[in-house]
């Protein structure tokens, strides 16, 4: 492999740290290969990387990084975290956001854009593929204007039923019909505040989470909305979802345009909101790409297979 050859011996030495650094069969070590095109080898506390000049220093950062944080073992989701994060974006350049999860941050450039972004427009989209936490950083930025009181209350909503609102085909009531579909909001904020706190601001009505269809003909004033997979939206419900917002309200608007479910004759609210607003002062549009991704490193992958045939499909 051509390149430079970055050399470095983690002192003092300490073998359980170093088998979490490497992990399982070196598990840790060869994702970093992988994801930037390097050669790691090792000897002990002594640490090789072959490969082009700015790869391999980020593999070293990223190895000195993941060191810092060896006192026990370390996740392959927090090795794939840690390659996301841009090596020129310190801690103190991002935003930090109150919320039970001290470590939450951007990963990515865009992913810190998309904060500020929300910080400071009272309506933000976010647009692209899954992984790249776009949903999940809304939620983080409305539980910590909750938790600073900057808002009075969550307001998490999405198309009930992805392909049509087919609710009678479902068992139970409303409100168990349309759960499955609300799970994702449920799953963020108890990871982002703790169950018995989920629960507290329910009882207080400072937290709701509702399919779209139950934002008609009100006005959300001192909120913080959140539209997930807006993408399933119509034209309609888009309109009617945006003219909600009242005063002291922000809102973030999600989605996902390479996975509509719609009828093919019928045009996403998303794509459409997209083009009409683009040039309306006080909104944002933040467009996430496979680079963002911050799940399975094959998730990128797919991500741009998909892409990838779609333009070439397209092109035919």
């Amino acid at each position: 492999m051509s390149g430079v050859i970055l050399r470095h011996t983690f002192a003092p030495p300490n073998n359980s740290r170093l088998g979490h650094l490497c992990g399982p069969l070196d598990a840790h070590l060869r994702r970093i290969e992988e994801a930037l095109g390097v050669k790691i080898a090792h000897r002990h506390e002594q640490f090789k990387v072959d490969g082009p000049k700015a790869s391999a220093q980020r593999a070293m950062d990223v190895l000195q990084a993941l060191y810092e944080i060896a006192q026990r073992p370390i996740d392959a989701a927090v090795v794939q975290l840690t390659l996301a994060g841009d090596g020129s974006m310190s801690d103190e350049d991002s935003a930090m956001l109150v919320t039970r999860r001290a470590d939450l941050r951007a990963r990515t450039p865009t992913q810190a854009l998309y904060l500020d972004n929300i910080a400071k427009h009272d309506i933000t989209f976010g647009i692209g593929p899954a992984g790249t936490g776009k949903t999940y950083l809304a939620v983080a930025c409305a539980v910590d204007a909750l938790e600073r009181a900057a808002v009075q209350r969550i307001v998490l909503t999405r198309p009930a039923v992805e392909a049509g609102e087919r609710l009678g085909f479902l068992p139970g009531d409303l409100t168990q019909k349309v759960d499955p579909y609300l799970r994702p909001l449920y799953d963020a904020l108890y990871d982002l505040m703790g169950y018995e706190k989920v629960q507290k601001a329910f009882e207080r009505n400072a937290l709701e989470i509702a399919p779209l269809a139950f934002m008609r003909g009100r006005t959300l004033n001192n909120a913080f909305v959140i539209l997930d997979e807006a993408q399933n939206t119509t034209v309609e419900q888009m309109k009617m979802f945006l003219t909600r917002i009242g005063f002291g309200a922000k809102a973030v608007v999600t989605g996902d345009v390479s996975q509509i479910d719609l009828p093919k004759q019928q045009l996403s609210g998303l794509i459409d909101a997209e083009r009409v607003l683009r040039r309306v002062n006080g909104i944002s549009i933040t467009h996430f790409t496979s680079a963002d991704v911050v799940r399975h490193p094959l998730v990128a992958k797919i991500v741009d297979a998909y892409d990838g045939q779609r333009k070439r499909s397209g092109a035919h």
